[in-house]
């Protein structure tokens, strides 16, 4: 995941809004803090992306290809991602 300023992503937000839609994700930080996330719509990661949002999940930090190898969970509607993905992690650490 590559890293820009709030100053460099506002000097030329079309040029990396490019790159993200070409599948790569940024991290924006301000003062060397991460402030916002950006990572194209589609992908592995579109399902949890309203957690994240909410402040339910954080992702770990993977690199952009690391990001297209990740692990598919199909979980049907009727099944909250959230408890799976909890219940996953327990039986990890079992």
């Amino acid at each position: 995941m590559s890293s820009i300023s709030i100053r460099e992503f506002s000097h030329n937000p079309s040029a990396v809004l490019a790159r993200v839609e070409r599948g790569e994700t940024f991290q924006v930080t301000r003062h060397g803090n991460v402030i916002a996330i950006l990572s194209p719509a589609e992908g592995p990661l579109q399902r949890y992306a309203h957690l994240v949002v909410e402040g339910k999940i954080r992702l770990p930090q993977y690199t952009s290809a690391d990001r297209h190898s990740m692990p598919r969970h199909d979980v049907p509607d009727s099944v909250d991602p959230l408890a799976t993905l909890l219940a996953e992690r327990e039986e990890d650490h079992r």
